[in-house]
């Protein structure tokens, strides 16, 4: 009988794992601010627009709606490199949904994402870069996992 890979047994509980990759241009300006500590903080909302035909041929958009959170380093980064309109693209954890009113007072919601990487796409010169976060540089200070922990 083969034997299974660990990967394929039963999660303890403390080892769940979640991540999201988005690829969206910002909504708006960074906002830098510091916690009482002195840590950078950076926030920007990131659009993230799906294109689709319907079935009688007609083009489709939905905008769906992130707020991104960056910390540290990356913050800074963020506030000096990002600005309204810039595409990025972002691997982070998603935390919660925030709830807010439109202009026309429509109740919305956007997710709340940590941002663990950041990769700067189409800048100028059409080239990208990129960094991420080191594993203390989020605001819990969780322990980043190694390639070798992924089952895939």
């Amino acid at each position: 009988m083969p034997t299974i890979p660990p990967y394929f047994s039963r999660p303890k509980e403390d080892s769940m794992f979640q991540q999201i990759m988005l690829v969206g241009n910002l909504g708006s300006d960074p906002e830098m601010r510091y916690t009482p500590s002195g840590v950078p903080v950076a926030s920007f909302s990131l659009a993230v627009n799906r294109v689709w035909n319907s079935q009688d041929g007609q083009r489709q958009e939905k905008t769906t709606w992130f707020r991104v959170t960056a910390w540290r380093r990356d913050a800074e980064l963020v506030s000096q490199y990002l600005s309204k309109g810039r595409q990025v693209l972002v691997l982070g954890e998603v935390e919660e949904a925030r709830p807010w009113t439109d202009r026309d007072g429509n109740l919305r919601a956007s997710l709340e994402v940590t941002a663990r990487t950041i990769r700067f796409l189409g800048g100028r010169d059409g080239g990208g870069s990129s960094f991420s976060a080191d594993p203390g540089a989020m605001a819990g200070g969780e322990e980043q996992l190694s390639d070798e922990d992924i089952p895939f």
